[in-house]
């Protein structure tokens, strides 16, 4: 069956200029233009304007997804079946977070006690998934599934107490990062600090802690362009390396 880029418009729900966009940019170009000049769309096409939108709900950019389903081994049926078990991921951690409110309102109203924990499992789980989406495969390739999902288990057991320590324990940390940057002296009192609030930080996630798994860390928070980006956003360009520095020093 044949369509007309306004009709698809109203069954996808996005405008007839998007679609222009997508031809535009070779993501997704119609069957064929008709006699009067219409871009005319076919059920294939819709199929894949349908991948296009899973992959958009996930915040993936188009350019990588015009290279996924560009890829000649791309399969459609895998990559649904791929795209479902997302679904039911972000759908579990929907339902926590609305639990997590339903009982903070019963809890306000002095109908049910809420332990500390359970006031931000919602929270923590969801920057949980954030982790995961952004350095997931990686930390699992060089620490072993067991050593994460342990990792994580005693990441969302934190009492509220220690998640916000957590956090302060962080922010400091940068700020004595920035202090040492600038003095670029990597044996200082300043620096020795440094360390320490690292792996103060680190006992809140990581049960088993050994130099060993320090030292990678560092070498990890420079070797992925994704974590480098994360600690120089946060303390200044070249706060990375620093970071890395001072951990090869102490970590001992």
């Amino acid at each position: 069956m044949d369509y007309t880029i306004k009709k698809v418009a109203e069954l996808s729900g996005i405008s007839t200029r998007t679609l222009r966009y997508y031809d535009e940019i070779d993501l997704l170009k119609p069957a064929h233009i008709n006699s009067s000049g219409y871009r005319i769309y076919s059920t294939k096409e819709l199929d894949r304007l349908q991948q296009i939108l899973f992959y958009r709900s996930l915040d993936m950019k188009l350019d990588d997804i015009q290279k996924l389903l560009s890829t000649p081994d791309f399969d459609p049926q895998h990559a649904l079946q791929a795209h479902y078990q997302q679904l039911l991921k972000k759908r579990q951690q929907i339902d926590q977070l609305i639990l997590t409110v339903e009982k903070t309102l019963r809890y306000q109203k002095g109908e049910i006690k809420m332990t500390d924990t359970e006031k931000f499992i919602g929270f923590k789980q969801a920057k949980l998934k954030q982790n995961e989406e952004r350095y997931g495969k990686e930390i699992r390739e060089k620490y072993g599934e067991e050593q994460v999902a342990s990792s994580n288990k005693q990441f969302l057991n934190l009492s509220e107490t220690d998640f916000a320590n957590m956090e302060t324990a962080e922010n400091e940390m940068f700020e004595v990062l920035k202090i040492v940057m600038a003095t670029a002296d990597f044996k200082s009192s300043e620096a020795k600090k440094v360390f320490d609030i690292h792996k103060e930080w680190l006992s809140y996630t990581s049960p088993s802690y050994s130099p060993e798994m320090h030292r990678g860390l560092g070498q990890m928070y420079v070797g992925d362009a994704r974590f480098a980006a994360y600690y120089n956003d946060r303390a200044g360009i070249g706060a990375a390396e620093a970071l890395n520095q001072v951990i090869q020093q102490f970590a001992k």
